[in-house]
């Protein structure tokens, strides 16, 4: 049975949607094997001065990169496995869960800090950083919620005042954090499953105002938030420019560097040193620099045509909880995408947020596979799929039946 219904999947799936995700990861890897070097340099340098490395390599990120892509590409089989449905059943406890997580990242002890935000858990060796897997968590708890309230979302009482509540539990941790990106979106994804779900477009605006107002002050409550808002907001400043603006600033110049064609793979100039979080945050920006404009235009061409697939399967899901799932799995990845590279074009203050299955980061390739492995699982499960199926069997029952009637 179980042969069975791996077969229906693998034959039903979206299988273009698919070959772009793993084209994706893997034209990640190959980035961040060439932007990479100076800081997987660096790091392991100071590793050998501490004693805890003999000698210092190039290939650190890299090397951790590929573990979490053969990781993820894992999680991302089993979510194709798993069907959707199930996700339905276990939401609440998996919603819980996350939010325990959450409060954990505020305990010394076990929690651990990268660079300036305090989202990250120390888990043995490993580090994860649960407001990745929130995301996941809060669109299956939404999408069972929305449809069993599908009478009751346009109203204001039953509808609005419990959607708002869940809201500002999702996100109100994430933001004493403080973590910009992810309360964004998060937020995002919930007011455009709502919306969806047939929330009144006045409530959802109410929604997203209440969210920033009680999110943002908390926010901009640290120093080095109101510095990149103040960075955005004076790009042309000098000493701002040379300070706090820096990283826009070096990724202006890479983008600017690339031109047409770009530099060529391997050659960029601003990794070394640079351009800051070249693996993560500015890849993208690196990407620019070494690929030019005219070939990056392939690499936004993959995205779209993913976002589009993932809103074709959201349309073509057999029930509610599967068109609301694929739905919040599409608008995590089309608004992360946007938001990346939005910061990296300063057209954004910095949010630390990474480009979906490019960026080097363990839990946010993680989190965002096994959405992925979800939204191809419910692709196998597309009425128009399955309706043209149907008409493909259909003449030959009636030729089988035409055979017998006169043998």
């Amino acid at each position: 049975m179980r042969k069975c219904y791996t077969g229906f999947v693998l034959r039903r799936i979206d299988l273009l949607l698919l070959g772009i995700i793993i084209v994706l990861t893997l034209f990640g890897l190959a980035m961040i094997a060439s932007v990479s070097v100076f800081e997987s340099y660096q790091i392991t340098q100071r590793l050998v001065d501490d004693g805890l490395r003999s000698v210092p390599s190039n290939s650190f990120y890299l090397m951790r990169s590929f573990r979490h892509l053969l990781l993820g590409l894992g999680i991302m089989c089993i979510g194709m496995m798993i069907p959707y449905k199930l996700w339905g059943k276990l939401s609440l406890p998996i919603f819980g869960f996350m939010l325990i997580l959450l409060l954990l990242v505020f305990m010394p002890g076990i929690s651990v800090d990268y660079g300036t935000a305090h989202s990250w858990l120390r888990l043995g060796p490993f580090s994860l950083q649960p407001s990745e897997f929130l995301k996941l968590a809060l669109i299956f708890y939404l999408a069972v919620w929305l449809q069993k309230r599908e009478q009751l979302v346009s109203t204001f009482k039953d509808g609005f005042v419990p959607f708002a509540s869940i809201l500002l539990l999702s996100t109100v941790m994430v933001a004493m954090q403080p973590d910009l990106g992810s309360f964004l979106i998060l937020s995002s994804i919930a007011v455009v499953m709502f919306f969806v779900a047939g929330g009144n477009i006045l409530h959802v605006l109410l929604g997203g105002s209440i969210a920033g107002i009680m999110g943002l002050p908390l926010i901009l409550n640290e120093q080095y938030v109101r510095n990149r808002f103040q960075a955005f907001l004076s790009p042309n400043d000098p000493s701002i420019a040379e300070t706090i603006g820096f990283q826009i600033k070096q990724a202006l110049i890479a983008i600017g560097s690339g031109g047409a064609f770009g530099v060529g793979y391997g050659k960029s100039i601003q990794k070394f040193g640079y351009l800051p979080e070249v693996q993560s945050d500015t890849i993208f920006a690196a990407m620019a620099e070494e690929l030019g404009f005219f070939r990056l235009l392939i690499i936004l061409s993959m995205y779209g045509i993913l976002i589009w697939r993932g809103y074709k399967v959201a349309r073509e899901a057999p029930d509610r909880f599967g068109f609301l799932v694929a739905t919040g799995i599409t608008t995590w990845i089309a608004f992360q995408t946007i938001l990346n590279i939005a910061v990296n074009l300063a057209l954004f203050p910095l949010t630390g947020i990474t480009l979906p299955f490019i960026s080097y980061g363990g839990s946010s390739m993680l989190a965002t596979m096994a959405a992925a492995g979800v939204l191809l699982n419910i692709s196998s499960f597309s009425e128009e799929e399955a309706i043209r199926a149907r008409r493909k069997k259909k003449p030959d029952i009636r030729r089988k039946t035409s055979s017998a009637k006169y043998a």
